[in-house]
């Protein structure tokens, strides 16, 4: 990527305006000119005749010229064009879900979102010249059977693997975890279950498995609302960390962070038949409570003035489960002072002791305790992750009565987040920290105009436009 002098790392760091093509402001200039901004009549400004060749997705191009010289179209054909065969094909499956991607990066999440998109002109030259039917797209999602989303999870999976940035790493960081999508219809699979926010609304609990480093998804699956975390899930789980371990050289570490759901023999025994290690928050059950309210060794870590901050120790504790399973773990107890997190149920166990209390089990026997307490609070990261699938790309957004055409979706625009984020990585790297509203402002939604010269056609781009110098 080339990168023009208009925009120093410093300025791309602090004022998003300039990477977005805009213009800064002019409040200090104009206060000295003594000068006041002024707004125009709207009513004197006259709408001219359409322009045809305006589009709004310019973004689309250097994106698209991205995925087929990195052979994302070629896989998209060789994976899924025998899901629609014949002489009467018009819209190739490869094609529909290369649409599907477009529409989704410029936040359509929704297939009736494509009725906007055709009239766009380079949306629509993208789309093959014709934007095709709403029908047409549901009844293709529904094509999808278990091989085939088998392939497209795979796919999607491999590039959130990025092997040469892994394997310049000592320790890599497997973050699983699920979440709800509240629904509002009669969709297969959507049941009753837990759901923080709409209690008894039926839903859908799909799970994620993303990387820390690469903040890419490297698994994914959907599955009905009344499906918890637990034993079920060792077989994805497994499958999730043979991946990343493949890539892995035997000096790596490979630490996989699960929520309380995943203090389950099965999940842990899962880890660590994998060669992998585990930092897992553990659920609060009595026993373990009164474990830890019962230990008298506490290691100070941090302080002010008014004393401990932030105390360790390790607890004596072994669930019964872990007996079953021949398995022995380390368990961790951290109790701070000061800790508001809303967002967490705190738990107070010492009546004279203004400290709430949270435990870790690991199989890592050797590392510092407090590294480890640590390197689970450092699993923050994939709950913005998982808010940017829901809010930006709309994985809640589900197109179809039928199940596996919902999962098809989904699983499309956990491809979608990775292509991105491989893109942006490759060609706009001061980016990568963004997240994707901004990116689309920045990189994908951008104004431009469609112009042909001779059986050349070119893109014209806003002055001033950060995507302007995206190009080789």
């Amino acid at each position: 990527m080339t990168t023009s002098a208009t925009f120093p790392v410093s300025r791309i760091q602090k004022i998003r305006r300039d990477v977005t093509g805009g213009e800064r402001g002019r409040g200090r200039v104009w206060q000295k000119l003594g000068k006041r901004a002024r707004r125009p009549d709207p009513g004197r400004i006259k709408v001219a005749e359409p322009d045809p060749t305006l589009s709004s997705v310019a973004g689309l191009v250097p994106f698209g010229a991205f995925l087929r010289d990195d052979g994302v179209d070629g896989e998209l054909r060789k994976l899924f064009d025998g899901l629609k065969t014949g002489p009467g094909v018009v819209y190739p499956m490869s094609a529909q879900l290369r649409l599907l991607i477009d529409s989704n990066l410029v936040d359509e999440p929704r297939v009736f979102g494509l009725e906007g998109l055709a009239r766009d002109p380079l949306f629509r030259l993208l789309a093959g010249g014709s934007v095709p039917s709403i029908d047409t797209v549901y009844r293709d999602l529904e094509r999808f059977d278990a091989q085939a989303l088998s392939k497209l999870e795979a796919l999607a999976a491999r590039h959130g693997l990025w092997a040469e940035a892994l394997r310049a790493l000592d320790a890599v960081h497997l973050d699983f975890d699920s979440t709800v999508e509240p629904l509002f219809g009669e969709q297969e699979g959507a049941r009753p279950g837990p759901n923080p926010r709409y209690h008894g609304r039926p839903s859908y609990h799909p799970i994620v498995a993303s990387l820390a480093e690469t903040r890419t998804v490297v698994g994914a699956k959907l599955r009905p609302g009344d499906t918890g975390l637990g034993k079920d899930d060792a077989p994805e789980l497994r499958s999730y960390i043979a991946r990343v371990r493949g890539l892995l050289g035997p000096e790596q570490a490979l630490y996989v962070r699960i929520d309380a759901a995943g203090d389950c023999a099965e999940l842990l025994r899962a880890v660590d038949d994998e060669d992998a290690l585990f930092v897992v928050k553990a659920r609060m059950t009595k026993n373990l409570a009164t474990a830890i309210y019962g230990t008298q060794t506490w290691l100070t870590v941090d302080e002010d003035d008014d004393g401990p901050i932030r105390e360790i120790a390790a607890i004596d504790f072994e669930r019964d489960e872990w007996k079953a399973t021949e398995r022995r773990y380390r368990v961790i107890a951290v109790r701070t002072r000061g800790d508001h997190n809303q967002a967490e149920k705190q738990l107070y166990l010492w009546d004279d002791l203004d400290f709430t209390v949270k435990a870790y089990v690991t199989n890592d026997l050797c590392s510092d305790a407090d590294s480890l307490a640590r390197k689970y609070e450092d699993r923050a990261e994939i709950e913005p992750l998982i808010g940017e699938l829901k809010h930006a790309l709309g994985i809640g957004a589900v197109p179809s009565q039928v199940f596996d055409a919902n999962h098809a979706m989904f699983l499309l625009k956990i491809l979608t987040h990775n292509l991105v984020r491989r893109y942006v990585t490759a060609r706009a790297p001061l980016l990568a920290g963004w997240r994707l509203p901004w990116l689309r402002r920045a990189l994908f939604t951008v104004p431009g105009r469609v112009c042909s010269t001779g059986n050349r056609r070119y893109l014209r781009l806003m002055r001033g436009s950060f995507l302007h110098h995206l190009r080789e």
